[in-house]
């Protein structure tokens, strides 16, 4: 293993072979199929998927920025396991600058970004982590996004220099993607997402944070098709987030036979019933969760008993809350009822399907408390 220009670490082929080898070939192979289900391709990619990932195609350069944020897209990105972080730092991309993790700094550092650029002008990926400041702060000598300095250049400013020349920039975390936490209410900074803080077209792999599993699919993507993921109307991979988390919601049955937990910790809640009365935001999110999970497909906030509070959408932290309480009246297309009117308070034509058996749920169900308490009588 050596030392690169750029201060990364990269590995010979001969050591590229040894650290693959080191990886569980069942446990590889079974992501490898988990990435191709993910992206709705056939069964015969899986081999192809597997090609890609351990060097079948030429490392894309990346780099990496960091703007407002907390590096925890960073923390999650690290966390691969299928491939390794060793193997997509060494192996299958070519992370020709990252704040946290390369072994350089300062004005090296700095160098090192300039040369990624030059020699991969239109070729490289962008990856952004954080919200951009557009603000101003107060006093004489503030100018627009000073709120946020890097090497001597506003995040703003060096956003638009390193984008202007990129084959494709990529937001991970809804941070970069929306804003995230930095723009909520009252916002002193002006933190906005990328594209909207400088005008250039992103794909978004929003959350907080954003599932590697997901941004790995989308490395996939383009190693083995040469073109990133389609995306929905705000630029976000289809295979990610082309349905609600209420829809593979493994406590869905729950919601459209009206049995909902009222509060944390009651027989409901130790009984897996719906989150919706307690806050969660599933039928308005639009996010893999319920099927990808978190940590090896460990766990996530439903499955660990609290309700997802949307952190994938645009504003979430404003228009979410409060995370503990359900949105009164919601009416979005897709959502079939409100908590309190089962059944009854149905939106849209395209929802009449469900919103039919929902009803008849309700109508059965409030037919059977009835007989139950004639019986009692």
């Amino acid at each position: 293993m050596c030392r690169t220009s750029n201060g990364l670490m990269s590995a010979t082929p001969d050591n590229r072979l040894g650290e693959l080898n080191r990886l569980d070939r069942r446990g590889f192979m079974v992501f490898c199929a988990q990435i191709a289900a993910i992206l709705g391709l056939a069964p015969s990619f899986i081999p192809k998927i597997a090609e890609a990932i351990e060097g079948g195609a030429r490392r894309p350069s990346v780099i990496w920025l960091h703007f407002a944020e907390c590096t925890g897209d960073s923390e999650a990105f690290i966390r691969s396991t299928y491939p390794s972080i060793e193997d997509l730092v060494l192996n299958i991309l070519s992370i020709d600058y990252h704040e946290t993790i390369m072994t350089t700094s300062g004005h090296a550092a700095e160098a090192a970004l300039a040369q990624a650029m030059k020699d991969n002008k239109g070729k490289y990926i962008v990856v952004c982590e954080g919200a951009i400041p557009t603000g101003t702060p107060p006093g004489p000598a503030g100018k627009p996004g000073d709120f946020l300095t890097i090497g001597g250049k506003t995040g703003i400013d060096l956003a638009r220099e390193v984008c202007a020349d990129a084959g494709a920039v990529v937001c991970v975390g809804t941070c970069s993607s929306f804003g995230g936490v930095q723009a909520q209410r009252p916002n002193p900074t002006g933190a906005k997402g990328v594209e909207d803080a400088i005008g250039v077209p992103t794909l978004k792999i929003p959350g907080c944070p954003h599932n590697v599993v997901n941004s790995v699919a989308t490395i996939v993507n383009f190693l083995l098709l040469g073109s990133l993921p389609k995306t929905d109307r705000l630029g976000r991979p289809l295979f990610a987030y082309g349905k609600r988390i209420h829809d593979n919601c493994p406590r869905r049955a729950h919601f459209d036979a009206g049995q909902f937990v009222e509060k944390f910790g009651d027989k409901a809640s130790q009984d897996k019933w719906c989150l919706y009365k307690v806050g969660c935001k599933g039928p308005q999110t639009y996010h893999n969760c319920a099927w990808v999970e978190y940590n090896d497909n460990t766990s996530w906030p439903i499955k660990g008993g609290h309700g997802c509070i949307g952190c994938s959408e645009p504003q979430f932290w404003d228009n979410m809350q409060p995370f503990y309480e359900r949105l009164p009246n919601v009416t979005l297309p897709g959502v079939e009822t409100t908590a309190d009117r089962l059944g009854f308070g149905l939106v849209g034509a395209a929802t009449a399907g469900v919103a039919a058996h929902a009803a008849y749920t309700f109508i059965n169900r409030k037919k059977f408390d009835d007989t139950l308490k004639e019986e009692g009588e």
